[in-house]
């Protein structure tokens, strides 16, 4: 697993940054691509600009390092970008099992997950 992260500073400052970690897959049958690149989301912060430029760096910036899809959950703030800046919906729901943790059904905006 590889990870990127691009920091925005202002006068020794850190203002901005966004990461995503990269989680590759094998190609079956096919003869001309072996792997998929794929970038996912991970932590992100916008200060000075948008969120939505924020990521729109984030696209470029995993574009010049060869990745062939950039993945993001829509929970928290993504919203914010994930239409504008052309996402596609999953075909399926992701599931996680929280051990311990009651808590009642809530929408995708009202919660943050950060996978370790």
């Amino acid at each position: 697993m590889a990870a990127s992260v691009l920091v925005r500073e202002e006068n020794g400052k850190v203002t901005d940054f966004l990461s995503f970690y990269s989680l590759p897959s094998s190609v079956l049958g096919n003869d001309k691509h072996k792997t998929l690149y794929a970038a996912y989301s991970y932590y992100n912060v916008a200060n000075t600009v948008s969120l939505k430029q924020l990521m729109s760096d984030a696209l470029v910036l995993a574009k010049q390092k060869g990745y062939d899809v950039f993945n993001a959950l829509n929970l928290m703030d993504n919203n914010e970008f994930l239409e504008d800046l052309k996402f596609g919906r999953g075909d399926g729901d992701l599931q996680y099992y929280l051990y311990n943790w009651k808590c009642p059904f809530m929408e995708p905006q009202d919660m943050g997950l950060v996978l370790l």
